[in-house]
């Protein structure tokens, strides 16, 4: 089965790759969990007919973690505050001056489960749903443009580059790591999947490169 590939550049002044594990104080992960890097992809190009498999994540930048507070006064606060009108001051460990390429494989769905109509044209039509989205992104990419605004982590930390992969950027072949457990996925792998979240054990960071199989 031939393997269709997609990749793009990502940088930006702050990410935060949550750590479950760190509760109302959040701590970021060293690098960004599988689902986030399936989000990043989804955010430039969504379609039905198509699964995006994330691969592989190179970091470009060295780590550096930063405290960052800012008030929360959404639904989550206690009840006290939500009467009061009072905001949560929440206190969070981020990274700053972060760079990733990130690289992921598309898999054609050709179930009609929920299919849109322009996916049920490609079905009957016997289009790859895979090279479809493969084309479609690359048009994106090329253009500047996507489907939602991508984020590194958090929907206020919007990157200053997203884009094809720069000549001028390199993966930090000095960082090596393990991470002792890490979030991969929250939901099922179905399209539309049920909260079941799967976690990594001694996920390991070699030269810069972490990868997402298995």
């Amino acid at each position: 089965m031939k393997r269709y590939t997609i990749e793009v550049e990502v940088s930006g002044p702050t990410a935060m790759w949550t750590r479950p594990d760190t509760g109302d104080a959040p701590v970021s992960y060293l690098a960004p969990t599988f689902a986030a890097t399936k989000g990043i992809f989804e955010s430039i190009c969504w379609l039905k007919s198509a699964i995006v498999v994330p691969t592989k994540v190179e970091i470009c930048s060295v780590p550096v973690w930063h405290t960052y507070t800012t008030n929360y006064g959404g639904p989550l606060r206690s009840s006290s505050s939500v009467k009061g009108g009072n905001s949560f001051q929440l206190l969070a460990t981020v990274l700053i001056n972060v760079c990733y390429k990130f690289y992921a494989e598309v898999v054609s769905i050709n179930d009609d489960v929920g299919e849109s109509d322009e996916s049920r044209k490609y079905r009957e039509a016997n289009i790859n749903g895979a090279h479809a989205y493969q084309e479609m992104f690359r048009r994106r990419m090329a253009k500047g443009q996507w489907h939602a605004v991508p984020c590194l982590g958090w929907k206020e930390f919007v990157p200053d580059y997203v884009g094809p992969l720069r000549d001028a950027t390199y993966r930090n072949e000095q960082l090596n790591a393990m991470i002792p457990s890490m979030l991969h996925e929250t939901f099922s792998p179905s399209r539309y999947g049920t909260y079941g979240p799967v976690f990594r054990q001694s996920v390991e960071i070699r030269e810069g490169v972490l990868m997402y199989a298995d």
